[in-house]
């Protein structure tokens, strides 16, 4: 009850129909975020793609200035020398068959998957279950890579893996409601630049056709897309 009470309040103060720009829907995100704890920003994004179509895929990583404010929990498949490299980078898991058989039974507990690419045979068996997740190492990516430390440091810098769904959504947090209004304006900005980077060669028409904002348990605030140049 309270819970949709304090939504239909937050729904009051936004016009419907309006497009906001980028440093008002930020101001009316940060009013709105009322729960007891501190709520995820997220970016909704509607792009003119068809994913089924490979050359229409967006996928990418993207390195927000001002973190995630999340704390993201690392794996890393790897074996001797790279592996003490990944423990002592600070990985939370590392490991190799024996990782494998933990993916295998249900224990994925981490947020980023990091390989060496003498581990992708392995990598590949569970490749299903990453899959699906979000998880699986990627040398696009850079979670493919012999620069374990490197990689695990982005990772807790703020990187943010961004992928289309079938409806060619892309979605992504982009900070907390905590956080100051300049420090989220840079962050939404730095990923919408990093999805317009990454525009397919096949994308026809218009590529952003909408956005919105919102905060975990807020309503969403629908962006004017030319704010966010």
């Amino acid at each position: 009850m309270a819970i949709g009470k304090r939504l239909r309040s937050a729904q009051s103060t936004i016009e419907r129909g309006k497009t906001y720009p980028l440093p008002e829907a930020v101001a009316l995100v940060k009013s709105n975020a009322r729960a007891k704890f501190d709520e995820t920003v997220e970016l909704s994004m509607n792009l003119g793609i068809d994913p089924r179509h490979a050359d229409q895929m967006v996928r990418g990583l993207v390195g927000l200035p001002n973190g995630t404010g999340k704390t993201l929990r690392v794996a890393v498949f790897a074996r001797g020398a790279k592996a003490e490299e990944a423990l002592a980078a600070g990985a939370d898991i590392v490991g190799a068959e024996d990782l494998s058989e933990k993916v295998q039974a249900g224990e994925i507990n981490f947020d980023r998957c990091i390989a060496t690419p003498d581990m992708m045979g392995m990598v590949g068996k569970v490749a299903k279950i990453l899959g699906p997740r979000g998880l699986m190492p990627n040398p696009r990516l850079g979670t493919v890579t012999m620069d374990v430390k490197g990689a695990i440091a982005a990772a807790r810098a703020g990187q943010v893996e961004f992928r289309a769904e079938k409806a060619g959504i892309v979605h992504a947090g982009v900070g907390k409601a905590s956080f100051g209004a300049d420090q989220l304006e840079q962050n939404i900005r730095a990923f919408v630049d990093a999805i317009q980077k990454a525009k397919p060669a096949g994308a026809k028409g218009t590529y952003v056709k909408s956005a919105a904002l919102s905060s975990t348990m807020g309503p969403g605030i629908r962006l004017d897309i030319a704010s966010l140049s």
